[in-house]
């Protein structure tokens, strides 16, 4: 009997007995290391998902960089991969959504937060997202592709040199300027 999937809003939710399907261990930290720069892939730290679905930390690591492996409840493939000095913001960002805060209320409270000095942020740091497509039958993660997002808060256009809308591929842009998450955008051209 084939299982049925139910997609909402980008989760699935367990129906006709169907449940979330979680990756072995060694594949999602496999896979999550695919966001971290070959440099630092090795002593990475790994977090992931448990049997339950719970989010917990899969491999210890002791180098600059913390991987993310994919979750398991979102429909598209993408892990992503940060410099530790940005653990306290991705992990405030974290408890404020599994409190139900939706992305503005995540942006409001951390800029709120960071202006008052209650949370830390660098004053420049690096983010990795590596997506693909999954293949089912060899679990391969094929057309890989990776963006490149680097903190520096409180940047502007004028003090980067940067524009701060999008740009064609390839080309840098200054996003959410001025705030405690303004960063420069880099995504490469996709290949054809």
């Amino acid at each position: 009997m084939k299982k049925i999937k139910l997609i909402y809003m980008g989760i699935l939710l367990p129906i006709f007995g169907w449940t979330q399907e979680i990756p072995p261990k060694d594949w999602q930290i496999k896979t999550a290391l695919m966001a971290v720069p070959i440099d630092y892939q090795e002593d990475a730290k790994v977090y992931g998902y448990d049997s339950d679905g719970n989010f917990v930390t899969l491999q210890e690591g002791n180098n600059d960089y913390i991987a993310i492996a994919d979750d398991p409840k979102k429909e598209k493939f993408s892990t992503a991969a940060y410099h530790r000095d940005l653990e306290p913001f991705m992990t405030r960002g974290r408890q404020l959504r599994s409190q139900g805060k939706d992305g503005k209320e995540i942006f409001d409270i951390r800029e709120s937060e960071v202006k008052a000095g209650k949370l830390k942020m660098p004053d420049k740091a690096t983010l990795c997202v590596f997506t693909g497509d999954v293949n089912p039958e060899t679990k391969e993660v094929d057309n890989p592709y990776v963006r490149y997002v680097f903190y520096i808060p409180y940047a502007t256009g004028k003090s980067t040199g940067l524009p701060t809308t999008p740009t064609p591929p390839g080309h840098a842009w200054l996003m959410d300027p001025g705030t405690h998450r303004a960063h420069i955008m880099i995504t490469p051209p996709k290949d054809k």
